[in-house]
């Protein structure tokens, strides 16, 4: 995505023009930064007896949005073409279906979404907003990971500084953090279930670790 600022006669009066790639287009191959991952159980265990399930979520669309919260027409364009609100309480998230949006900073969050979904919504949150904003693809360059299981959060607790504990990490929170020497924009999904949302570089390192610190209690890992 590139944005060009072509003007008129007068400079005050300069016209935004932006040129946006279909980044998942059919014919653009597209791997996942896991996708010669060891897909192995650790464990011998059943899969009823695994304390953990681990999987990526892979090839998803991720959207960072940016713009202000007193802006009617960001958050109401943001509604619109989203179908849900963009969360403003600090550290929380909002989901409908298969798009979630996590809360990144006062005037930024991160849109996930299928990736065939991708390109129509930004195109259309670039139709809907008026005024300044951006919405920036950032698919390419980070992967979600999925932990879920009675022990999910004993791993996470081996791998962040978080207090994990309900009643200061609740369903729904979304906190960054320093994760097993990396970090991961960490995101609470049900009482036994996380989403690590992790950069690219470090995806098979992150891989590995949680693969190792789940040993002990048995490990499933699911496609």
């Amino acid at each position: 995505m590139s944005e060009t600022l072509l003007p008129e006669t007068k400079p005050a009066e300069a016209v935004r023009q932006v040129a946006v790639m279909n980044q998942s287009a059919p014919q653009v191959r597209a791997e996942s930064p896991l996708h010669h991952a060891d897909r192995g159980n650790v464990t011998a265990s059943q899969s009823q007896q695994a304390g953990v399930e681990l999987r990526e979520l892979a090839l998803r669309g991720h959207l960072v949005l940016r713009g202000s919260q007193n802006s009617a027409s960001f958050m109401q364009g943001c509604l619109t073409v989203l179908g849900l609100p963009l969360p403003t309480a600090p550290l929380t998230s909002a989901e409908d279906g298969d798009i979630s949006v996590r809360w990144l900073s006062p005037d930024e969050w991160l849109v996930v979404l299928p990736m065939d979904q991708l390109f129509p919504v930004e195109k259309a949150l670039r139709a809907e907003i008026t005024g300044h904003f951006s919405v920036v693809n950032v698919s390419g360059g980070q992967t979600i990971l999925a932990l879920s299981g009675k022990h999910a959060v004993d791993v996470l607790k081996k791998s962040t500084v978080l207090d994990l504990h309900p009643s200061q990490f609740p369903v729904g929170k979304v906190a960054g953090s320093v994760f097993a020497k990396s970090s991961a924009l960490i995101r609470r999904t049900g009482p036994e279930s996380w989403e690590l949302v992790i950069r690219r570089s470090f995806a098979e390192y992150i891989w590995l670790w949680l693969r190792d610190a789940s040993r002990e209690y048995g490990l499933k890992i699911t496609a």
